[in-house]
């Protein structure tokens, strides 16, 4: 798993994690207390939007879903481009579809999202005055991203494709590693019928903490669920849980 934000980052790079909710107040107020984030304003084109800080760094952006849409909650990783609206030509070519975007997000950068053509979601960021996430893998932080999928081959096609990614076989059946000059930015797991109907092909966000089962019970505690009690992996101990309003996500300490 990757610990340092790329500087520059390399295209295909995942650079920012973002999740939109229904109660802003409410999810800040889960965050905080679970991570120690702080937030100030971000970019409103979509709606409500802020950036949360760890330490006055940027990590993550929390958005508002406008009251007509009813979509799943879910973090949604972006991944760094050159070229934004280069890199969505080739996401309609390689089989996607390009839900938002491309547009600029004030002088930040230029965003799109967008879905792999099995439907899981993911965003493109094209920085300009903000590059993406200022730390990755402190506590608080993101540290890991991973596409779960019925078939980790047929996925990671379309990634190498669009973002140049190369593959490397990763830990147990049916895995893969998605790599950037040799470094392992992202992995693909493959579940077949395992694949939960109800969210259907996803990327799963990992933040870092110190103590996995504190960070646990500190979720329940704050109105979230564990939906996976914490147990070692071969990258350490991790949990996998859910905020107030169901966005799941995972914790682990390294």
């Amino acid at each position: 798993m990757t610990t340092e934000a790329a500087s520059p980052r390399v295209p295909g790079t995942p650079c920012w994690v973002s999740l939109m909710v229904h109660g802003m107040s409410t999810t800040q107020a889960f965050y905080s207390a679970l991570f120690g984030w702080e937030f100030r304003p971000g970019p409103q084109q979509l709606g409500p939007y802020v950036r949360a800080l760890l330490a006055g760094r940027e990590v993550a952006g929390i958005g508002v879903l406008p009251p007509e849409r009813h979509l799943p909650l879910a973090w949604t990783p972006y991944l760094a481009s050159d070229d934004a609206d280069a890199a969505t030509e080739r996401i309609r070519a390689c089989g996607g579809t390009v839900g938002v975007g491309p547009l600029d997000a004030d002088r930040a950068g230029r965003m799109a999202l967008a879905s792999d053509p099995q439907g899981a979601v993911f965003g493109v960021w094209q920085g300009h005055t903000m590059k993406g996430t200022a730390v990755v893998g402190e506590p608080g932080a993101l540290v890991w991203n991973e596409l779960v999928t019925r078939e980790a081959a047929e996925a990671c096609t379309f990634y190498e494709h669009v973002f140049g990614f190369e593959t490397e076989a990763g830990p147990g059946p049916d895995r893969l590693t998605l790599c950037l000059k040799g470094r392992p930015m992202a992995s693909i797991q493959g579940v077949g019928d395992a694949l939960p109907r109800e969210r259907g092909p996803h990327w799963t966000t990992y933040f870092a903490v110190s103590d996995a089962e504190a960070a646990a019970r500190r979720v329940t505690e704050l109105g979230g669920q564990v939906v996976g009690r914490p147990q070692d992996s071969s990258h350490g101990r991790l949990a996998v849980v859910t905020d107030p309003e169901g966005a799941e996500f995972r914790v682990i300490q390294r």
